[in-house]
């Protein structure tokens, strides 16, 4: 029977030394897609219904393509870091570890395929 106090059971634990990291870089994303998804779907919006050349005439311009590959960027990270963070609450051992990556690989392949899109839309 162990005798030890809560406090002594966590002495040596320590933290990650990576919440105050992780919840600054969410917050940065989040305030960014506040302005970057309205921006969007101001973009988006003008162009739904249009004809396939006006729509590659219209992502040419730089504005247009920028606004979708920078939200397109941003929520991709923004979705990763979040899973990441609820895997880690939520999961344990090798479970974890092939949760995080796979969610990793997912966000990646999405903002790859997404940008490639863009790229064959706009040049």
């Amino acid at each position: 029977m162990a005798y030890l106090t809560d406090r002594k059971r966590a002495v040596g634990l320590g933290s990650a030394r990576e919440g105050a990291q992780a919840h600054w870089w969410m917050q940065v994303s989040a305030w960014s897609l506040a302005i970057l998804i309205p921006l969007f779907v101001f973009t988006f919006g003008r162009i739904v219904g249009a004809p396939h050349a006006e729509v590659v005439a219209y992502y040419s311009q730089p504005f247009p393509a920028i606004v979708a590959a920078l939200t397109l960027i941003v929520t991709m990270l923004h979705f990763k870091n979040g899973a990441r963070v609820a895997i880690e609450d939520y999961s344990r051992g090798a479970l974890r570890k092939t949760l995080i990556i796979g969610v990793t690989f997912i966000s990646y392949a999405a903002m790859a395929t997404g940008l490639f899109g863009l790229a064959r839309i706009a040049l």
